[in-house]
């Protein structure tokens, strides 16, 4: 058997593994939260609005969204993750929110997959988000996989995923992360369409968004800490003692989700930017919102629900939409906009 075979056995073996792990085992942050709890709104008892007035529309990089809602990068490459990749297309198109897909590097490496990856047919018009490991251009990716990849999914942008915790505590990680603002910088400006710089779940700090940016990034993921943590689920699956004790020893590692949102707004107005890592329902959405973020990612909700059934996919995003909409109504705001700048977010001394 070749190396590329051996790899992308591995990288495919590795995607099941993510998944059954995430659903089975106790792979959240435990002590380091989204930052969210220490926020909350004024209650407006006279809002002065009719409920059918609000309108939680938006739009992101250019796209409309019917809510600020992204269905988080997640899988791919399995022929479970195809599964749950076409119902979360399916849901995407129907409420017109945005989707990302996990890392396409198995398809690149093992190109029969690739189907698990091609969900534009279900979701035809929505913003989809192709997604790749920034590392990976250390290890031979350069231009042409990385069209290859948004090709694949007919994507809107490229999600460049940054994970150094993961990749360091993962069995046969890739670790060589030297130069690789640079490679950003050169792909950033011969790729077609815009690059979104993301983290794993351990954030992304206002210093390295400002670099981030200045290489041509068009749009910051936070992927804060709070919600699963990837040091947790590689403990899992660690092949020594090693590579478990640093699991456990950096489960907590990173910077809260709420913390990312403002400290990235402060230095940078206007940038595109979304807030994912720990949010589990539709007021942590509207908390982001009203701290600066455009739209906000949730990853574990949406998987939880996609392998139970499409129903359940449904009912999760009506929930979500609802509990935005109360927020909105409940804080006399008809707009995202409104609520944003509304100054009915407060923080709890």
């Amino acid at each position: 058997m070749n190396a590329p075979t051996s790899n992308s056995a591995q990288t495919q073996s590795r995607k099941a593994d993510h998944i059954r792990i995430c659903l089975e085992e106790d792979v959240q942050f435990h002590q380091t939260t989204n930052g969210l709890e220490r926020y909350r709104f004024t209650h407006c008892c006279l809002p002065e609005l009719d409920r059918n007035d609000i309108d939680i529309s938006t739009t992101f990089l250019g796209k409309h969204l019917g809510a600020p809602l992204l269905i988080s990068s997640m899988t791919g490459g399995t022929e479970q993750a195809g599964t749950i990749n076409q119902r979360l297309a399916e849901v995407a198109q129907h409420y017109k929110i945005a989707m990302g897909v996990g890392s396409q590097r198995v398809a690149v490496e093992k190109p029969q997959v690739a189907n698990t990856f091609a969900i534009r047919k279900y979701a035809t018009d929505v913003l989809l988000f192709a997604n790749v490991g920034a590392v990976q251009l250390n290890y031979k990716y350069g231009l042409d996989e990385c069209l290859q990849i948004i090709d694949m999914l007919e994507a809107d942008a490229l999600i460049l995923h940054i994970n150094p915790l993961q990749e360091f505590i993962q069995p046969r990680g890739d670790t060589n992360f030297k130069g690789l603002l640079d490679k950003i910088s050169k792909l950033c400006g011969q790729l077609p369409v815009p690059v979104i710089a993301k983290e794993v779940g351990n954030g992304i700090s206002a210093p390295m968004a400002e670099k981030l940016l200045a290489a041509g990034v068009r749009a910051i993921d936070v992927a804060g800490a709070g919600g699963t943590s990837w040091a947790k689920v590689e403990g899992e699956r660690a092949e020594n003692v090693l590579q478990r004790r640093l699991g456990n020893t950096f489960a907590d590692w990173g910077l809260p989700t709420a913390e990312c949102i403002t400290s990235i707004r402060a230095i940078a107005p206007n940038i595109p930017l979304i807030a994912s890592g720990g949010l589990r329902q539709g007021l942590d959405v509207a908390k982001a919102i009203a701290l600066g973020a455009d739209i906000a990612g949730l990853a574990m909700p949406f998987l939880q629900a996609a392998v139970v059934s499409e129903a359940a996919l449904y009912d999760l995003a009506e929930v979500l939409i609802a509990e935005i909409t109360t927020v909105l109504f409940c804080t006399g705001n008809a707009t995202l906009h409104q609520l944003k700048h509304s100054g009915s977010l407060q923080r709890i001394e």
